[in-house]
């Protein structure tokens, strides 16, 4: 049996989450990077017959005029965040997925993400001509590669929110709205747009749009493709979806939780607007009173601390009642690499959605929910549990 050569097509194909993504595959390949924060190389999913490393071609969008090798470079000269070797032995393939990179689109990302776009990314198009000129990229991308499947996945930066009741609530609507230079779907949406209308995949690691709304999973729907997001799980809110249900099946009441994030990468400069901002809060903040079941006073804090890099740090302070409602406190503090902590869940969204292609599988991919901060069409925000739709999705 033939196996299919895959299109990983990378939207933000040259920040600090892709070029580690690639820099991290380009070392599986080589049998160097072991399995350290793959869930796909867990026990449980070897039996799967998931695509292989080397199966993977690797393109993208991006708004900024940069060069991958140089971007991965910053990981280690600024961000201290990996060994130049691991870059300096995959420049070839880095330089070679550079070629392969095409301009994205701006429309409607809010004026601190357009600040960073190059003269090649236009300014002057509609929806409608945004997404035909994406999906010519994808087209030329999957017939130079000889490609089977692509599976699109954005970790570009995040967008100011988008009101849910200026979307459409059927895809003919939105699809007659794609010629209206007024039109609020913002980037994320239309690459989401572009590639499921191809009936390619379509991954939103971001808390942006995407394809939340009700029309594009129709879209998805009409084409027999799938997608999922949104806002890959990998630090602070990943404790929070393991440790709240402590609290909850102890039945300590949490009356407060307190969460202060620093960070000094790309990220960091973004959310520094708080018109991004607040998509992102609204993220890491929804689901405490989900797992609870009450509403504790919360709040979440996002700074800019340029001397940080890429190294993201947050600060949790809870206070809880216990018995005979003594109140009691539990702090910690979480210090992780952002890019290296979201690359491998890339890589494995990666093959759990080409497993699902060959399945056959269409709408959203609920079985993913353990990676998203907001995940498509679930409610449980319980990490265990999410978990266990994966393992079940996996024995199926």
């Amino acid at each position: 049996m033939t196996k299919p050569r895959v299109g990983l097509w990378l939207v933000g194909a040259k920040g600090g989450v892709a070029s580690t993504a690639v820099v991290g595959l380009c070392a599986l390949r080589r049998g160097q990077a072991g399995d350290f924060g793959l869930v796909s190389h867990l026990p449980e999913f070897r039996s799967l017959g998931l695509a292989d490393w080397d199966a993977f071609v690797v393109g993208g969008h991006e708004i900024r005029p940069a060069r991958l090798f140089d971007e991965a470079m910053r990981l280690v000269s600024v961000s201290h965040a990996m060994d130049e070797r691991w870059v300096t032995e995959s420049r070839e393939e880095l330089d070679a997925i550079d070629a392969r990179v095409r301009p994205g689109t701006a429309i409607n990302v809010g004026p601190t993400i357009r600040q960073f776009a190059g003269p090649d990314v236009p300014t002057e198009e509609t929806p409608r001509e945004a997404v035909a000129r994406l999906q010519r990229d994808l087209a030329e991308f999957a017939a130079a590669n000889r490609l089977d499947h692509t599976v699109v996945v954005n970790v570009a930066s995040t967008e100011p929110p988008v009101d849910p009741a200026a979307v459409p609530p059927t895809w003919d609507a939105l699809d007659r709205s794609l010629d209206d230079r007024h039109s609020p779907l913002p980037a994320s949406s239309l690459y989401a747009i572009a590639a499921l209308d191809l009936g390619l995949s379509y991954i939103n690691f971001t808390p942006s749009l995407g394809s939340a709304p009700e029309a594009i999973d129709e879209l998805a729907r009409l084409r027999r493709t799938r997608h999922m997001g949104c806002d890959g799980k990998t630090g602070e809110t990943l404790l929070k979806s393991v440790l709240a249900p402590m609290f909850r099946q102890r039945n300590l009441r949490v009356m407060s939780w307190v969460g202060h994030n620093i960070f000094g990468n790309m990220d960091g400069v973004v959310l520094s607007d708080p018109a991004n901002k607040k998509a992102k809060m609204a993220s890491k903040d929804h689901l405490l009173r989900e797992i609870l079941g009450y509403r504790p006073q919360t709040l979440v804090s996002i700074e800019y601390i340029e001397s940080l890099g890429d190294w993201k740090t947050a600060w949790d302070h809870i206070h809880f009642k216990g018995f005979l409602g003594t109140p009691m406190t539990m702090q910690f503090i979480w210090q992780g690499c952002d890019s290296l902590l979201a690359a491998p869940l890339v890589l494995d969204l990666a093959r759990f959605t080409e497993l699902a292609w060959r399945r056959g599988e269409t709408g959203r991919m609920t079985f993913l929910a353990s990676f998203f901060k907001s995940p498509y069409g679930v409610a449980q925000q319980d990490f265990a549990r999410q978990f266990q739709m994966l393992e079940a999705w996996a024995g199926s």
